[in-house]
């Protein structure tokens, strides 16, 4: 399947749910007035997308229909467009540095870090380079497990330690294995918390100061899992994420099961963080890296 199939059916339901409300308003409202562009508005905040792309579509719509009259205006034309260029703006490739690139997985319960983490080395792998695998989620044995699973079913090298063991030894060793390894990617996957608790908050920054120690310049990537079917709930996840360890981009999972697939442009418009990855399914090449066009393409298809 090409790359525009899967962004076109994991964002099935987002799209159903945009195109059939903006059709039912063009169609029902030829002419432009002030109640069409209130549904118009109404259907694209319904679809997670925020106040400010929805602004800027509703004005690009407006400036269409005074320039070129009523007839002939194409509002998903529009639409695509103004979200592109939301999105095409940011460096969306994971980093690459010399000798090992440390990455950092980071969110809350729940958002499916531990999958994310065994995806992304299944994704550089596939790439030619190699990959090691951190438990540091010892608070949950079933994490470690689930990553255990993962790693052995895609051949990469988990390392982990006894279920409750501190968090930061386990990144520590992991540093000292992937190194031993000559890998090129190592993978943290660090325990979902709540980001609204500070003692949890404080436990994370902990973390990255000894990964820094043990590899000055690490963590070189820290990526917040966002749920998609939080909608704009993620976008207070995110702010508070960021407040606490500085992000560098953003992987947004579960959009195959949500017609909220908006919330991506509207994190993305606030906090001007790169969307890196995007989860469309289950399988290990159902984390997609993102594409500003193809995503634009996908929601907006007529």
């Amino acid at each position: 399947m090409g790359l525009f199939q899967k962004f076109k059916e994991g964002l099935q339901k987002t799209h159903n749910k945009l195109v059939h409300e903006i059709k039912r308003v063009v169609t029902g409202s030829p002419k432009l007035t002030g109640a069409t562009l209130e549904e118009l508005e109404a259907a694209l905040i319904a679809a997670d997308l925020g106040m400010a792309t929805t602004s800027q579509i509703i004005s690009a719509v407006k400036k269409a229909y005074e320039t070129q009259g009523s007839t002939g205006v194409d509002v998903f034309g529009i639409a695509k467009r103004e979200i592109e260029i939301s999105l095409s703006n940011t460096a969306t490739a994971l980093r690459r540095e010399p000798g090992l690139t440390v990455v950092s997985i980071v969110g809350v319960n729940g958002t499916g870090k531990t999958t994310t983490a065994a995806k992304l080395a299944h994704s550089v792998q596939s790439q030619g380079q190699t990959a090691v695998l951190g438990a540091c989620d010892t608070f949950r044995a079933a994490a470690v497990e689930q990553l255990k699973l993962w790693g052995d079913r895609l051949k990469v090298p988990v390392i982990a330690g006894a279920h409750g063991a501190d968090p930061a030894a386990i990144a520590h060793d992991a540093i000292t294995a992937a190194l031993a390894r000559n890998a090129q990617y190592l993978f943290i996957d660090t325990a979902g918390r709540l980001h609204t608790k500070q003692n949890l908050m404080q436990e994370l920054q902990k973390l990255h100061r000894v990964i820094g120690k043990k590899l000055p310049g690490a963590p070189h990537e820290v990526l917040l899992v966002l749920d998609a079917t939080t909608g704009m709930n993620a976008l207070n996840q995110a702010r508070e994420f960021h407040k606490a360890v500085p992000l560098s981009g953003l992987v947004v999972t579960k959009l195959d099961g949500t017609s909220k697939g908006g919330m991506v442009v509207a994190i993305q418009k606030e906090l001007g963080l790169p969307i890196k990855f995007i989860g469309l399914g289950e399988k290990a090449d159902d984390l997609q890296p993102f594409d500003a066009k193809q995503f634009a393409e996908a929601l907006f298809a007529d």
